[in-house]
């Protein structure tokens, strides 16, 4: 699917459980693990990471969604909103970024929390323009008990788990999206081979070349980069990647989106009027576009 340059159907099977589930084999107990995993693995239950929320995107500092312990300790209440969720809809359980302490980082924990058929848990699909089978989805959550159990790792440790599973989360939609902007010029350079105007192929113009040129050299580029991060990944201990790879998986990232908003718009503008059509050749360049 990735090799098609789709995004949203392999979003909507892998997401959940490639970003979710490393949090508990990395840092839950042995009793979390053994509770969970195994129905994770089989297929039988569906899992989601939960971080982002309507006020706190990349400020993950800045979480809200509370998980105060109950007066018999037994049970974290959980009240809060988490928005953009991958896979949310269907999930049984979310790895869910919570606020157990004050404000800040040093506040953040990381709590397992079953979802579906859960009370006090309102979950509704977000309309979006791309990815549509991804199951987007808000979270609303009032006073959900959640067993103390569920807690991934230790208190206050949260930041940290986040920032560690980022890494691999980020290098992982580096790679989709740059796969993407090669579907998107791949099928632009093979349409620019057979159309004919003025006399010849598109490919026999000089500018359409150039553009082309320009695309594909960024193109080539970012893929080298995201290789050298799998040579290294190879290669390092998990814990030295993880501190000296996170802000470089993150511009990589970044960088991965660039290249496939300029792969997308000189694919659209080589596809002329077929570009912004949703049916036809050009609708792999209007939806890489989206």
């Amino acid at each position: 699917m990735a090799h098609s340059g789709l995004q949203g159907p392999p979003s909507s099977l892998t997401t959940g459980i490639a970003f979710s589930l490393p949090m508990i084999l990395e840092y839950g107990s042995p009793q979390l693990q053994e509770r969970f995993v195994p129905d994770l693995l089989l297929g039988k239950k569906r899992t989601c990471i939960a971080i982002t929320e309507p006020d706190a995107g990349s400020d993950v500092a800045n979480i809200q969604t509370t998980a105060i312990r109950s007066p018999d300790g037994r049970h974290y209440i959980v009240n809060g909103a988490k928005k953009w969720i991958t896979n949310g809809i269907w999930s049984s359980y979310a790895s869910m970024a919570v606020r157990t302490g004050g404000p800040g980082a040093a506040g953040l924990s990381m709590l397992f929390v079953p979802l579906l058929h859960q009370p006090g848990v309102v979950m509704r699909p977000l309309k979006v323009s791309g990815q549509q089978s991804s199951g987007t989805t808000y979270i609303t959550l009032e006073d959900v008990k959640v067993p103390v159990e569920n807690l991934i790792g230790q208190e206050g440790q949260g930041m940290s788990y986040i920032m560690k599973n980022f890494n691999h989360e980020r290098l992982t939609v580096a790679i989709g999206t740059t796969r993407q902007a090669r579907v998107a010029l791949a099928s632009a350079f093979e349409y620019c081979l057979q159309r004919e105007a003025f006399g010849k192929t598109l490919m026999e113009q000089p500018v359409v070349r150039n553009r082309l040129a320009k695309c594909g050299a960024m193109l080539e580029t970012q893929w080298a980069w995201i290789e050298q991060f799998a040579y290294q990944l190879s290669r390092m201990k998990k814990r030295d990647a993880d501190k000296e790879l996170g802000g470089l998986t993150a511009l990589a990232k970044a960088q991965a989106g660039i290249v496939l908003d300029e792969c997308a718009r000189c694919s659209v503008l080589l596809f002329g009027g077929n570009g912004h059509t949703t049916t036809g050749r050009g609708e792999i360049a209007e939806r890489e576009e989206l």
